[in-house]
């Protein structure tokens, strides 16, 4: 099984709604078993918060439900996964400060599969809705990017359909 996690500062925002974005992608595409998407948080600061509410009317709006997502830290388990995908380069330091602390080696292996999600759809940063305040901004680039990393994910042969 292929794991994806998807990684901000807080993990109520831009985190959970590629969770759950790439989530029902791959339950429309039938891939549900065979990849497994979560989401985590660099920061400490909202740990145990629901996705925040404009986020989660985004969801809504095209039919998922984030129920039950909490706020939680990255974790060394986290850092194991297959797809390391981070919003922007502030949560992408933020992750590689988190793999050294686990040591060099693990550091090296991990920042390897660590991307920017817009590395798979022209390049750039997710930016942050918390402060631009712009959740359909986000929401297309989120999208964008979870459709070109799964496009990725098949044509290298990771996962087959």
């Amino acid at each position: 099984m292929i794991k994806i996690v998807f990684i901000c500062h807080g993990n109520i925002c831009r985190s959970p709604m590629a969770e759950f974005y790439m989530r029902d992608l791959c339950e429309k595409k039938g891939l549900s078993d065979k990849i497994c998407v979560c989401s985590a948080a660099t920061s400490d600061e909202e740990i145990g918060n629901p996705v925040y509410p404009p986020a989660a009317r985004v969801l809504a709006r095209h039919g998922i439900s984030p129920g039950g997502k909490y706020a939680r830290q990255v974790t060394k388990e986290d850092l194991s996964a297959d797809y390391i995908i981070v919003m922007d380069e502030a949560n992408r330091r933020n992750t590689e400060r988190f793999a050294l602390s686990f040591g060099r080696e693990f550091y090296e292996k991990t920042k390897k599969r660590i991307h920017l999600l817009k590395e798979f759809s022209g390049g750039g940063s997710v930016a942050d809705p918390w402060y631009t305040g712009d959740f359909d901004k986000a929401w297309k680039d989120i999208c964008d990017g979870c459709d070109a990393l799964l496009r990725f994910i098949i044509g290298a042969k990771d996962v087959e359909i």
